[in-house]
């Protein structure tokens, strides 16, 4: 059964309400390097964002948001879990899944919706599905790095899927800023999972975007957020660039609308 079949079978009957890093890893090896470049460290809402009249939800767009909570929080706990085993840099993905769980919870407060987190504890959810999808995606990555990252990629198709449906039910410019921007950061990490799986001598079959949409994201230069992007060189194996991870101020920081 496919992932966002699961997902949705629980969805339906439980949920019936519900970005300063750059990566970049080269064909030859891994490194760490570091770099500076905008974040969501600091700063100021932007003017007027924080002012800008709320749009009310939709049942469903309201339903959306909630199970986007809860699926950063799925990202970021999978790549813990694999970061733990495989000790790759890659995986440390998992800060930017913690900024997009944050912006989620920003916008729940936004539209005085209760958060559907109860604990903070690693694979633990509200909603049934995500527990199990938990399980099987660290079951799945387990058994090699290779299969680690193709978890990886495979969460990343499925959120970037998912943000999409959940955007087109919104019409409250905050959210839909929001829900923008964290499309953006999350080609990002498709990106970087890609070009790992690559670089590991594999290959992707992709399941919840075409095959031609995939490859054409992977091949694509990072995309820039607001805040802009660090750069970083780091000594690796073969030819392998490092991961920077940028610092610095964000101008829509406190309005959860952070790039990751």
């Amino acid at each position: 059964m496919k992932l966002r079949t699961l997902v949705n079978i629980s969805l339906a009957s439980s949920l019936m309400l519900l970005a300063g890093g750059s990566l970049a890893m080269g064909p030859g090896g891994q490194g760490k390097g570091g770099g500076c470049g905008g974040g969501c460290d600091g700063g100021e809402c932007a003017t007027g964002l924080l002012d800008t009249p709320v749009i009310e939800l939709s049942e469903s767009a309201a339903s959306e948001l909630i199970k986007m909570r809860e699926e950063e929080k799925l990202a970021r706990d999978v790549y813990a879990a694999l970061g733990e085993k495989w000790d790759s840099p890659v995986f440390k993905i998992t800060n930017a899944e913690q900024k997009h769980m944050n912006a989620m919870k920003k916008m729940l407060d936004r539209f005085d919706m209760e958060d559907p987190i109860t604990t903070d504890a690693p694979g633990e959810y509200t909603t049934q599905a995500f527990t199990d999808l938990y399980a099987k995606l660290v079951d799945s990555g387990s058994g090699s790095l290779l299969d680690a990252l193709k978890v990886g990629a495979k969460i990343e198709e499925l959120d970037l899927a998912d943000l999409r449906v959940a955007g087109e039910q919104v019409e409250d410019p905050i959210l839909t800023k929001v829900y923008g921007n964290l499309e953006r950061a999350t080609r990002n990490h498709l990106r970087a999972f890609a070009k790992q799986i690559q670089a590991n001598g594999g290959t992707y079959e992709a399941e919840f975007l075409s095959q031609e949409e995939f490859d054409t994201i992977a091949a694509s230069p990072m995309e820039k957020g607001m805040g802009g992007q660090a750069k970083g060189q780091g000594k690796g194996k073969g030819q392998g660039q490092g991961m920077g991870q940028g610092q610095g101020k964000n101008a829509n920081k406190d309005c959860g609308l952070c790039d990751g």
